[in-house]
């Protein structure tokens, strides 16, 4: 059982040839790739990450605001996955990087977004 988990979501991570992998289309739409972007809450990072979540080192590096992304998602993908029995859709991926506790019934904001990201990654994926 932990041998598909692990596959499942290691998954999530994979890149494929030619394709916009789910970071790369979550840093376009949360900073416009910007390495140096603040949100408006204090969010750092290409991917917008909460300062109370970011651990240290430099958020304006692609690679570890990469790293941290992906560590602060494992986990949520691995319950996401024991809960479901499978790897999560774009659209749910989306919702789980960003409002985890809405999965179930994301706010018209989260699902709009949510719907942006999933069709900026089929869009490139064609």
């Amino acid at each position: 059982m932990l041998t598909i988990l692990i596959i499942g979501v290691a998954g999530t991570f994979a890149r494929p040839a030619g394709a916009l992998d789910r970071w790369a289309a979550l840093s376009m739409l949360e900073s416009g790739d910007n390495d140096r972007a603040i949100g408006p809450a204090g969010e750092v990072s290409r991917f917008q990450i909460r300062r109370e979540l970011w651990p240290g080192g430099n958020p304006a590096s692609a690679q570890a605001a990469l790293t941290v992304a992906e560590e602060i998602m494992l986990p949520r993908l691995e319950r996401f996955q024991q809960a479901h029995n499978r790897a999560p859709t774009d659209f749910e991926f989306y919702v789980l990087w960003n409002a985890p506790w809405e999965l179930e019934h994301p706010s018209s904001a989260v699902s709009d977004r949510a719907m942006r990201f999933a069709n900026l990654v089929e869009l490139v994926e064609r």
